[in-house]
């Protein structure tokens, strides 16, 4: 759906020229007629659409707003989007590019709707990711959702969830819940390893005094000491692991 020459179109879908040579129109759910044109494959699904008609040259593009598709049509002719116009459309545009197959567009709005996470929205984005397929904005709610589990539950979002999906509420809480489980292993297993750190150090020194007869070996603390001496080297603090 891209035109030879795309430029004045671009900058404002409304020119008599562009209208007269338009062979496509785009239909809103508002009623908006969008002219636009199918000689370039932008767009692979709306080519199949178009190829199977001859007559009726219309393609209906519903339930999103009227905005968000225009963004979405200009996009196909200058691959250019505004922040302004990813920030306020970037939800439609993840949906529109994912069933249009727009893997520039659904890139784009993958990575802005990231960067846009707050606790009051993360349910819907992580609903969002999994229909549309987006692994990277999934896994990045799922973060988010781990690191803030404890405020998202009181969100009307996952109220929301929980009345009209409570299985797939609970398996985004079992998945946090795995989450912290891998924590406490790690924390478990770091302090073993500290554990274990220590007594083997205790049983080095143990080894010097008994083949050795070291006599330095041990706290070293001038509070006790009679007279002032240098610690054994086997005393010395090791360098954190």
């Amino acid at each position: 759906m891209l035109p030879n020459s795309f430029a004045s179109y671009a900058d404002g879908l409304h020119g008599e020229n562009e209208i007269a040579e338009a062979d496509v129109h785009v239909i809103t759910s508002g009623g908006l007629r969008i002219p636009a044109h199918s000689n370039a494959a932008a767009s692979t699904v709306l080519d199949s659409i178009l190829e199977g008609r001859s007559s009726e040259r219309t393609i209906r593009i519903l339930g999103v707003p009227c905005d968000a598709v225009s963004v979405f049509i200009r996009f196909l002719y200058s691959f250019k989007c505004t922040e302004e116009q990813m920030e306020r459309h970037g939800i439609h545009l993840l949906a529109l590019s994912h069933v249009y197959l727009v893997p520039c567009l659904k890139h784009r709005c993958t990575k802005a709707l990231a960067e846009q996470l707050i606790t009051e929205n993360v349910v819907d984005m992580l609903q969002l990711a999994r229909l549309c397929d987006a692994p990277h904005l999934y896994l990045k709610c799922m973060k988010f959702l781990r690191s803030n589990f404890r405020k998202v539950e009181e969100t009307e979002g996952w109220k929301f969830l929980q009345r009209h999906d409570p299985c797939l509420s609970l398996k985004f809480s079992s998945s946090v819940d795995e989450a912290e489980l891998r924590k406490k292993r790690r924390r478990e297993t770091h302090a073993e390893q500290n554990l274990y750190l220590q007594l083997s150090e205790g049983m080095d020194c143990l080894e010097h005094i008994c083949t050795e007869g070291c006599t330095s070996v041990g706290p070293y603390d001038k509070e006790y000491s009679c007279q002032k001496k240098l610690p054994c080297s086997n005393d010395m603090p090791r360098p954190p692991a």
